[in-house]
């Protein structure tokens, strides 16, 4: 559920009309529900109560510092893959010990900063990243608490892009690797090894799924155990999926039945990554009519917002509910809603029938609260959009529209090129 609904034919964030908050704070943005926001997280989290467990928010699906410090003030941990994450988690008042570094990619670097922070782990995805980071523990003198992300050969049956546990993706490491190298942890000094990890992918509407990882990940442990490897945390990521168009994926209560019964008994704490979950359907994407062209029988309506604010339609296919902010109940007609960039990929929908608008009519595209502002880019040196979190009849900026003058920030010409 969320909480973007028409009153006397307005859309509506809470207790306040869309278009209000767009003549204030411009177009495009992006605005988030707070009460979506927290109902989703309270709802997640609740429904794992009767285990041990942490829920780790998934940070790349949104990392607005204002939105991250909600998750944390409910209680929440964070999920990070980078550097970057890190520092934003920390600045929305994460406490270290329940944040998980992932990501196939560290730098050196990013270890560094991840090991002075004291986190509650580091998900290791390759023999290279785990020499690199006990030579880090070794030069800084301190335990790195680590797991394996097991890479457990199933299939999400989810979109290609977002799947993440089969053999031919880039993510994890196939378990008779992951076995050979937990050894090598438990035998390496400043190497503690407490956990082990495992994501499938992201949008995934079924359960047997994640039951079947989560089987995989309990006769790991049990043959580590027989090691004398014992483990503290099992980490089942996130990628439960929402409803975009007419999925119908399970509720999270239904979901937390079927882990904790594969769990039962075991003494392990449970981490999860929830991201899209959590975020998605908290936020919409709101943008405004530029012009209506006809031509050769196709109708675009053109908007002020495009993939580089937006990219999921044209990066994945992917379907968006697009609402019109004032109702109308004029005929729906074909249309094809895309925005200004130099691409024929630039589109939010094709074919989508929707009621004819008039130029300078806002539209709302739904479900856009995770990896909407978060994959966006200044491709065609576009400023970046601002983002609005809104709290029952009050809205907040939290994040300002950039400027031109954004655009070259760091950017310098050469003397030469001078005069």
């Amino acid at each position: 559920m969320h909480h973007f609904t028409y009153i006397d034919g307005i859309l509506h964030a809470e207790d306040i009309s869309i278009d209000k908050i767009a003549a204030a704070a411009g177009t495009p943005l992006y605005i988030y529900s707070y009460a979506t926001l927290e109902r989703h997280f309270l709802v997640f989290d609740r429904a794992f109560a009767r285990i041990p467990h942490i829920t780790c928010y998934s940070c790349k699906a949104n990392t607005n510092i204002a939105l991250l410090r909600l998750m944390a003030r409910l209680g929440g941990g964070a999920d990070i893959v980078s550097g970057g994450e890190l520092y934003a988690a920390l600045r929305a008042s994460f406490p270290p010990e329940k944040i998980v570094f992932s990501g196939v990619g560290k730098s050196e670097e990013e270890i560094e900063y991840a090991v002075r922070c004291g986190i509650a782990m580091i998900n290791i995805e390759s023999e290279g990243e785990l020499k690199v980071i006990a030579g880090v523990a070794r030069k800084m003198g301190k335990d790195v608490p680590v797991s394996i992300r097991v890479n457990p050969e199933i299939d999400a049956k989810t979109h290609p892009y977002i799947t993440t546990g089969l053999r031919k993706n880039k993510f994890g490491i196939l378990w008779p690797e992951a076995r050979r190298l937990y050894r090598e942890i438990k035998e390496t000094e400043h190497l503690l090894p407490v956990g082990i990890s495992s994501h499938i992918g992201s949008q995934i509407v079924e359960i047997p799924p994640f039951v079947a990882a989560i089987r995989s990940l309990r006769q790991m442990v049990s043959e580590l155990a027989a090691e004398r490897i014992g483990l503290k945390y099992i980490d089942i990521g996130g990628g439960l999926g929402i409803t975009y168009r007419n999925e119908l994926p399970p509720h999270p209560a239904e979901y937390a039945r079927a882990i904790e019964a594969e769990l039962e008994g075991t003494g392990l704490t449970l981490i999860l990554e929830p991201g899209r979950v959590i975020v998605g359907n908290s936020g919409i994407f709101v943008t405004k009519l530029l012009y209506v062209k006809t031509t050769a029988g196709k109708t675009f309506s053109i908007v002020d917002g495009a993939m580089n604010d937006l990219v999921r339609p044209a990066f994945y296919g992917a379907y968006h509910e697009i609402l019109p902010v004032r109702q109308t109940t004029a005929k729906k007609v074909k249309v094809d809603v895309v925005g200004p960039i130099c691409e024929s990929g630039d589109f939010f929908a094709r074919e989508r029938a929707m009621p004819p608008l008039q130029p300078g009519a806002l539209i709302a595209i739904m479900g856009a609260g995770a990896y909407g502002f978060s994959m966006a880019s200044n491709y065609n040196s576009r400023p970046r959009v601002a983002e609005v979190l809104v709290k029952g009849e009050e809205f907040f900026v939290i994040r300002e529209r950039e400027e031109y003058a954004d655009l070259v920030k760091g950017e310098s010409i050469p003397g030469f090129l001078e005069g």
